[in-house]
């Protein structure tokens, strides 16, 4: 019972268009448009987004984001009239990277409010704050990228995706760019190519874990 999301916009096209990016990323996930006005002009109509609500709805809460100020009201109004408003919440974030944060975390099996917070951290791009200093015991490992993309949308979910759930704080790091490995913006600002090295650390207790998922990821080159 995967969380599923809403998009709502002004726009049906912007909705429909960032709902088929967060899909990419999360193909179990439900993700449903809900843009734009029932004879197609520009705004928001609250039975669309109702029944696009109970579309998402799996049996594990639904997440809205929106993109503009009356599309927050609207999906507030149709999360507060819910017969149980605690199963759906309305997220602030930036739409595009709020959905695909959020599709990933709801693919990883995240619960609503983990994928709620995906979602509201997007807006920080999962940038590390703190630079740390390789402690003793983190597992490392130097990594070449094959595949002809590399490190972009579809491969930085794939990585997110594999190490999803593991006890382990998975940095990678291009030049003096580092990365938070749980977060697919972090990983696409990077800018990782393909013939580029990156090192990968990891600490905790399946550390050794992760490395050996993300290996094999670079092995097959993202099964591309």
């Amino acid at each position: 019972m995967r969380v599923g999301l809403v998009l709502v916009s002004h726009s049906g096209k912007l909705a429909e268009g960032v709902a088929e990016l967060a899909a990419q990323m999360a193909p179990d996930v439900k993700v449903v448009p809900a843009g734009g006005l029932p004879d197609g002009g520009i705004g928001t109509d609250y039975d669309s987004v109702l029944a696009a609500v109970e579309r998402a709805e799996e049996g594990g809460g639904v997440v809205l984001l929106y993109d503009l100020g009356s599309a927050e009201m609207t999906a507030d109004l149709v999360v507060e009239s819910l017969p149980d408003p605690g199963t759906a919440v309305v997220v602030a974030a930036p739409l595009v990277e709020g959905a695909v944060a959020a599709a990933v975390a709801a693919q990883g099996g995240a619960d609503r409010a983990g994928v709620a917070s995906a979602a509201s951290s997007a807006a920080g791009g999962g940038e590390s704050e703190a630079a740390r200093e390789s402690a003793g015991g983190a597992e490392t490992a130097e990594l070449t990228l094959g595949n002809d993309v590399g490190l972009h949308a579809r491969p930085a979910a794939l990585l997110v995706r594999g190490i999803a759930g593991l006890d382990a704080d998975v940095r990678i790091r291009l030049g003096d760019q580092e990365a938070d490995g749980h977060s697919v913006l972090a990983l696409m600002s990077l800018s990782a190519r393909k013939g580029d090295r990156i090192d990968v650390s990891a600490t905790g207790t399946q550390a050794a874990e992760a490395i050996s998922r993300i290996e094999s990821l670079v092995e097959r080159n993202f099964d591309e």
